[in-house]
């Protein structure tokens, strides 16, 4: 099993010189692999990474002596990642390669697990020597690789390990749970629990824009237009960190507390096209949530049932499975004509979900599975405590101390 453990870094202005280095040598290479790859491709010819690789070594000595003073992967990797980029963009997964610029805040270099060594809370970087980590690594196991990054002026080593156990306990708990997501509650769960939206994005707002104001009035390219950059990064730096904390608690919560959990797979991608509500979304973290669950539910043993996008839901009845194709988006009650049963909104589609999970549940299933709503009994739910009151029922926030 392969991990990932990011670590900030605490360097000196020396080692932060090193650093600066081996990213401009990284984005340098990538930069002239890019540019020869474009030439054949446009004379005929097949690019092939490796080639350019080779090509390069021979001259690098010669016309390019200054990627001799960092580490040996920070001039080869750019090549194997532009091959890698390339092969997801003739995929159509991603899109096509492009040159990088030094304002970029997204420098980065790789260094091989041949090259690294850890002791105790600093890790050897090669060719400048120990540097300071604000914590030790959390798992045992060999160093594969590590990623140098910076964010915000800040920098951090991200190491992948090949840990020999699973350093994370199993959910004990046989509980099944419905996840319903939203915008009003992030989260609102099948058993009456639901977890507010911290909107943390609003929050900072007003201050991120008096700081984007007071950039606008500098002079471009100035060392307090740099400045003040970097204020605005650190911010933004900060409200992730926030917006990231919280996902991560809710998912733990989940996964401890949860055997089964069924979701819902969302269209990010469409809602946003909502100009209304597309701060509101983004700012959420769907996707993020979405992400942590897949990953967390893999090494604790959990089942992830994810449903259908075009699963409605919100418009069916929990109770008698009545479909109410006229609910709107802005009633936050869901009242049934059929049995007449009062419920919350999003509690009523947490509960379809669990109920769809249940039924799914019957067959054998990997622990993250896509589902399908074709089967109509689908839509039929066993009958749930909440559902069976058939009263407005009062939702229970989680409070993480």
């Amino acid at each position: 099993m392969q991990l990932a453990h990011k670590i900030r870094l605490d360097p000196n202005n020396k080692q932060i010189t090193y650093f600066k280095k081996a990213c401009g040598v990284a984005r340098f290479v990538w930069n002239w692999a890019l540019e020869n790859w474009e030439k054949q491709y446009k004379t005929g010819k097949k690019p092939n990474a490796l080639e350019l690789k080779k090509q390069f070594n021979s001259i690098k000595r010669k016309e390019y002596p200054f990627v001799l003073e960092v580490t040996k992967y920070a001039s080869q990797q750019p090549f194997l990642q532009l091959q890698e980029a390339f092969g997801r963009y003739f995929k159509g997964l991603a899109r096509k390669p492009r040159f990088k610029k030094k304002k970029s805040n997204k420098d980065s270099f790789y260094i091989g697990g041949d090259q690294i060594k850890v002791h105790d809370n600093k890790v050897r970087i090669p060719k400048l020597g120990w540097v300071r980590m604000r914590e030790n690594l959390r798992f045992n196991g060999k160093i594969l690789n590590a990623t140098v990054s910076c964010k915000a002026g800040k920098w951090f080593i991200s190491f992948t390990i090949d840990v020999v156990q699973n350093p994370y306990q199993p959910c004990e708990n046989q509980a099944e749970v419905g996840v319903d997501l939203g915008i009003e509650k992030l989260a609102v769960l099948s058993d009456g629990t639901f977890f507010e939206n911290i909107k943390t994005l609003n929050r900072y707002e007003k201050r991120l824009k008096r700081l984007q104001r007071q950039l606008s009035r500098k002079q471009k390219g100035s060392n307090r237009y740099k400045k003040q950059v970097v204020r605005i990064e650190k911010l933004y730096y900060r409200i992730r960190n926030i917006r990231s904390d919280y996902l991560h608690k809710i998912t733990t919560y989940l996964t401890k507390n949860y055997k089964t959990i069924v979701i819902e797979d969302l269209n990010v991608k469409g809602l946003l096209k909502n100009h209304h509500l597309a701060k509101a979304i983004s700012d959420v973290g769907f996707h993020e949530l979405k992400r942590q669950l897949e990953y967390k539910t893999q090494l604790r043993g959990n089942n992830l049932i994810i449903v259908n996008r075009w699963f409605p839901s919100s418009k069916i009845c929990s109770k008698c499975g009545y479909v109410n194709y006229n609910l709107k988006l802005s009633d936050r009650t869901f009242k049934c004509p059929n049995c007449g049963l009062v419920i919350n909104r999003d509690l009523n589609a947490a509960i379809n979900l669990l109920n769809y999970g249940r039924v799914s549940s019957t067959r054998t299933y990997t622990p993250v599975e896509r589902g399908s709503v074709d089967d109509r009994s689908l839509v039929l739910p066993k009958k749930h405590p909440l559902a069976e009151a058939g009263t407005q029922q009062n939702l229970t926030m989680v409070r993480f101390e």
